[in-house]
């Protein structure tokens, strides 16, 4: 039996808080055909999917919230609950399949029963085929969602993407470990003086990141569409960009896949903005970023570990090229006011304050309608080299995050083989025009690649190193 961390039970607080909110993460795998015999893949699925209990276990609440929910067993778990099978309606094209998946993630999963379903879509164009898995996020986030997806591959967690995580690739801090003692005095005062000094440096880099989230959560943003009540229906659109695009851009502006990725997504809300009659201002575009603080050894874990980062993305510049720049120095100045840091923080409190004091707070908290953050965007690392599924490759890892408090639209990107995909849940109403958010990210991939080889062809030409400014 295992308990839920205080940010766990707060996804089901989340749900709980709106009759119209649903949850559950989801990750969509389209592969190549034909699709296996459908009683030979139930067994194959049963078997990988054996290897997690958490599919088996379903959560159990305490009386009056006095200690944290508890994952136990399901004893009359049945797969049969959990696999379901649908036919697309013709012509079959991804339109059809993103309606579908739609729906899917409308409706909210049995807590009865274990969080989980995986949706068999036969009916692609092309003799293709798709599996959807969708989770509730009480069980995981989008590091441990990628993980479970490989995990029903048949090579498992062989490639795994653990690594490009970027706190398991972090040391530990020095300053948690005691000087060694030493016979020189000079030596030990040195070592003192400087694990005191990096102490006091993360506590100030905390406390200002607390500040900065703080006053993040509680400044309303400008009015615009992006924030609003939701329904309970759901729209779904997916963008596809090349990862070598991606890092052409990277290495000509001397940026991240992050940076790059944003960019793009902030270009697009423009174009939804402006297309809408809205006019897009400093402040429309305060978004959520999860930052995963899952160790290596934790990347299979079924939990959430994330922290989280409120920047605010230039939606108000007009040029691709000070937009990417100004996302980069606003993320890399976000990370350096330790907002992660008192995420992170934060959490672990939590952790320590006894439920019954934590639950009542968590869930006034998702009750009350926050107008300071506009957006959610998420970065999630995937497998770097395609899967196969009974033989068959998975040609697109398509991820699809949650909405909730008041945020109508959720934007998950993933790095799957030789791509990169960003998976868009957008509330039905509010969002007729959730296509047109996805091929903009596209069009605004593929114009930062055409500045990208312009400047470099003029480098190579003149043999100089362009300023930053240019």
């Amino acid at each position: 039996m295992e308990r839920l961390s205080t940010l766990d039970a707060g996804f089901l607080h989340a749900e709980d808080s709106d009759p119209r909110t649903n949850m559950a993460v989801g990750g969509l795998a389209i592969l190549e055909g034909p699709m296996p015999d459908y009683d030979a893949l139930t067994s194959t699925l049963a078997r990988r999917i054996g290897s997690c209990p958490r599919f088996a276990q379903r959560v159990r609440l305490r009386p009056f919230d006095l200690s944290p929910p508890e994952w136990v067993d399901d004893p009359e778990f049945d797969l049969a609950h959990h696999l379901r099978r649908i036919g697309l309606p013709q012509p079959g094209t991804d339109r059809e399949l993103f309606s579908s998946v739609a729906d899917v993630m409308s409706w909210r999963l049995d807590r009865s029963r274990p969080l989980w379903e995986i949706w068999v879509i036969d009916g692609l164009t092309d003799g293709r085929w798709a599996m959807l898995m969708k989770v509730h996020h009480a069980i995981a986030d989008g590091i441990a969602m990628a993980h479970m997806l490989a995990g029903l591959s048949d090579a498992g967690i062989a490639n795994s993407f653990a690594g490009h995580i970027r706190a398991a690739r972090e040391p530990k801090k020095s300053w948690l470990q005691l000087p060694t003692p030493s016979f020189n005095p000079l030596t030990w005062i040195s070592s003192v003086w400087s694990t005191s000094a990096a102490m006091a440096a993360d506590v100030i880099r905390g406390a200002r990141g607390t500040a900065e989230l703080a006053v993040g959560l509680m400044r309303g943003s400008a009015d615009s569409s992006l924030n609003g009540p939701i329904s309970s229906l759901r729209r779904y659109s997916a963008a596809r960009v090349a990862f070598s695009d991606i890092k052409e851009v990277c290495q000509a502006f001397d940026v991240t896949v992050n940076d790059v990725a944003l960019a793009a997504l902030t270009e697009s809300y423009r174009a939804l903005l402006t297309r809408r009659g809205e006019q897009p201002l400093p402040d429309s575009l305060r978004t959520l970023v999860p930052v995963s603080i899952r160790s290596a050894d934790a990347a299979g874990d079924p939990d959430n570990r994330v922290s989280v980062m409120l920047p605010y993305l230039p939606i108000e510049e007009k040029s691709p090229i000070r937009r990417l720049r100004t996302v980069h120095s606003r993320l890399t100045k976000t990370k350096a006011a330790g907002q992660r840091q008192a995420g992170t923080a934060f959490i672990a409190m939590a952790n320590a304050i006894p439920f019954a004091l934590t639950a009542p707070l968590v869930r006034l908290l998702t009750r009350l309608p926050q107008r300071g953050v506009a957006a959610l965007a998420t970065n999630v690392p995937g497998p770097s080299e395609p899967l196969k599924i009974m033989g068959r490759t998975v040609t697109a890892v398509m991820p699809v995050p949650p909405i909730a408090l008041r945020l109508r639209t959720g934007v998950a990107i993933l790095s799957y083989a030789d791509d990169l995909f960003f998976g868009i849940l957008a509330d039905f109403d509010a969002m007729p025009d959730v296509d047109e958010l996805a091929r903009g990210v596209e069009t605004a991939v593929a114009r930062l690649r055409k500045v990208s080889r312009r400047r470099t062809r003029i480098r190579d030409r003149h043999g100089l190193s362009l300023v930053a400014g240019a």
